[in-house]
């Protein structure tokens, strides 16, 4: 089924959606990847605030390449996520609502996804460069000194992605090997 959200990423919006839909999402969403992920993780643990407010957000595994002149990005393909596995259990713990990455998740991640009620959703890998025209804004707000792994502040406008794991855990990946869709 085909679905529109915004952002911030309520519970309530988040109930709704279910493994294999397919969802646009438009509002402003945040990019880390894995040395963002790893900073943020160990800020937490020292008991200090990291640099935005995780409550109803999103986090896209993103590390986009340079934008050309008169580009708001450059290609803004999804990442590995199973690679911010160690750090999701405690972001999800802080209120983060929602994941946007490709490929499988660890049986801890799952667990945390279904506790917190969150859903993990999958973007195209290889279509980084359409991807991008769905970013109309996009700032850095930390870590610039982790160059393209910095967290940026997106708004986005119909950013195509499927949801892979729905907050009751329900799994598109495994839905698929078994043959059950």
């Amino acid at each position: 089924m085909e679905k529109r959200i915004n952002t911030p990423l309520k519970k309530e919006a988040l109930e709704k959606l279910q493994a294999g839909d397919y969802v646009y999402i438009s509002g402003v969403i945040y990019s880390a990847r894995d040395a963002a992920h790893k900073r943020m993780y160990e800020t937490m643990l020292d008991g200090k605030e990291i640099p935005m407010d995780l409550s109803d957000n999103i986090i896209y595994y993103l590390g986009p390449t340079p934008a050309k002149e008169g580009q708001v990005i450059g290609s803004a393909g999804p990442t590995t996520s199973s690679r911010m596995d160690k750090y999701t259990p405690l972001l999800l713990e802080n209120g983060l609502n929602g994941m946007i990455g490709k490929g499988k998740r660890s049986k801890e991640v799952i667990d945390a996804i279904i506790k917190n009620k969150a859903v993990y959703f999958a973007a195209v890998g290889g279509a980084g460069a359409l991807l991008s025209k769905c970013i109309k804004e996009s700032e850095v707000i930390a870590y610039d000194d982790l160059g393209t792994e910095a967290i940026r502040k997106m708004r986005v406008e119909d950013f195509p992605v499927i949801v892979v794991i729905d907050s009751k855990g329900n799994n598109l990946y495994e839905m698929v090997e078994n043959k059950k869709i």
